[in-house]
């Protein structure tokens, strides 16, 4: 505003063409302080635009009182059509088309100066709504990118939840059901479960350090396919974890090893809660030039529990990890006895 101020100032004392040279500059000063406005109340700013400088003839005998200043007022037309609501852009717009009629209609503007300044005006409509549509845009695709990492953070929230707390559900029964025969038992199970309770604990951290901006996000690496030994390693109640690993890893992408970590781990979580008279679980990983393929299935009875429960957030977690990826999980019983999850996975990920 300063420097339009001095410019408006300066072209007043160095044009001796200006007409109505002290009403002219007078105008152009009282016109800057629009641009203040101009995000917040861009309607009003342009009516008083138009109003002003068509009124300011009838001071002047019909002359045009307007310095080469006021072309900043082309800014004040963009932030109409930039920041401006669906209404107000209606009105100010037929705000502007009468502000060039009316001259024009009354011979204060030729018909060349009319095309002259409506291709000036739509070019700063223009460029107001092409930022607007690309605002626009870019908002849209970062509630994309925050919708999928809510999912995404969802997903890892329940896993970790429901496969530690499971365990200590597990252990915690086991205890009491053979407390009255093994005195020890119930500390054994107290172990277990403090040890579950404590890494529950410290991957619960580290999510929801991620999501605080004041602390630095865990830049240690995640989950990965050889990681599947730690299923087995951990002392728990109930049927045992096989794990067998074939086929080259090597070069496997981190997104893709630690989603069949996670699905394993999840299906592994849900035979142990649901599988009854379980007392195997099979977790297989295969890899091909081309493709993951992991396999979990377990000996448990189909029962009326297992076969009514209506899928939860671990089945659709699955489904969407796989999805993401560029692949496909697919659970449902098998033909005998036990339930099974099978997973396959590009090798390279989603094509993006």
């Amino acid at each position: 505003m300063a420097v339009l101020a001095l410019l408006a100032v300066l072209e007043g004392v160095v044009r001796p063409d200006l007409p109505w040279r002290p009403l002219s500059v007078i105008l152009t000063l009282g016109l800057v302080p629009t641009l203040l406005w101009r995000r917040t109340r861009p309607l009003l700013m342009i009516v008083i635009v138009f109003v002003s400088t068509n009124l300011a003839p009838l001071f002047t005998g019909g002359e045009t009182a307007e310095t080469h200043t006021m072309a900043f007022l082309l800014i004040v037309l963009y932030a109409l059509f930039r920041w401006g609501a669906g209404r107000e852009v209606v009105i100010g717009s037929a705000v502007m088309l009468i502000g060039v009629s009316v001259p024009a209609a009354s011979g204060r503007l030729g018909l060349p100066d009319a095309i002259g300044a409506f291709a000036i005006m739509f070019s700063a409509v223009a460029l107001g709504g092409t930022f607007r549509y690309r605002a626009g845009a870019r908002m849209r695709e970062l509630d994309r990118v925050k919708l999928l990492e809510r999912e995404q953070l969802a997903r890892d929230l329940h896993d970790t939840v429901a496969h530690h707390v499971s365990a200590m559900a597990i252990r915690a029964q086991a205890g009491l059901a053979t407390s009255a025969s093994r005195p020890g038992a119930a500390t054994e199970a107290l172990r277990v479960i403090e040890a579950e309770a404590a890494l529950a604990l410290a991957e619960m951290n580290a999510i929801v350090r991620v999501l605080r901006r004041d602390r630095p996000a865990d830049l240690t690496p995640g989950r990965r396919i050889t990681d599947l030994q730690e299923l087995t390693e951990r002392p728990r109640a109930g049927p045992s974890v096989e794990v067998e690993i074939s086929g080259d890893l090597d070069g496997v992408p981190p997104s893709i090893g630690a989603a069949v970590y996670r699905i394993a781990q999840e299906a592994v979580t849900n035979a142990r809660r649901h599988a009854r008279h379980a007392t195997r679980i099979e977790v297989r990983v295969a890899a091909d030039d081309t493709s993951v393929f992991l396999r979990v299935s377990d000996d448990g009875d189909i029962g009326s529990v297992r076969a009514a429960a209506s899928p939860g957030y671990g089945l659709i977690g699955m489904s969407e990890r796989a999805g993401l990826l560029g692949g496909t999980c697919v659970a449902g019983p098998n033909p005998d006895r036990g339930w099974t999850v099978t997973t396959v996975l590009p090798r390279t990920g989603a094509a993006t």
